[in-house]
């Protein structure tokens, strides 16, 4: 596999999971602040985001699993790192938001 296509598609899994998590954090905020049709807001946005990383994680699998070696290389690691760490957040964020309308009443 060409090596700048793997490291544009491991730029791209970085950077979606990125803004995932950070929309994720953004709507543990709100949910604290007990605005929860916007925390909602946010995690749906978080879900669409994280699914175009995990599509981009797809393709590389779907290269390797087609005889098209995928190098391993340090940035694979931290856009995987990223998507996981990601993925958590928003499971979580979910959990604060449940947990935060329970103490509003």
């Amino acid at each position: 596999m060409d090596e700048n296509l793997t490291d544009a598609i491991v730029m791209n899994l970085v950077v979606n999971s990125g803004e995932a998590r950070s929309l994720a954090m953004e709507a543990i905020g709100l949910a604290e602040q007990g605005q929860f049709e916007e925390a909602v807001a946010k995690i749906a946005a978080a879900r669409d985001t994280i699914n175009a990383a995990h599509n981009f994680q797809t393709e590389l699998v779907q290269k390797e699993i087609n005889g098209d070696a995928v190098p391993m290389s340090l940035l694979m690691c931290h856009g995987q790192d990223h998507l996981m760490t990601a993925m958590v957040v928003i499971d979580l964020a979910e959990k604060f938001i449940e947990v935060y309308k329970k103490m509003a009443g």
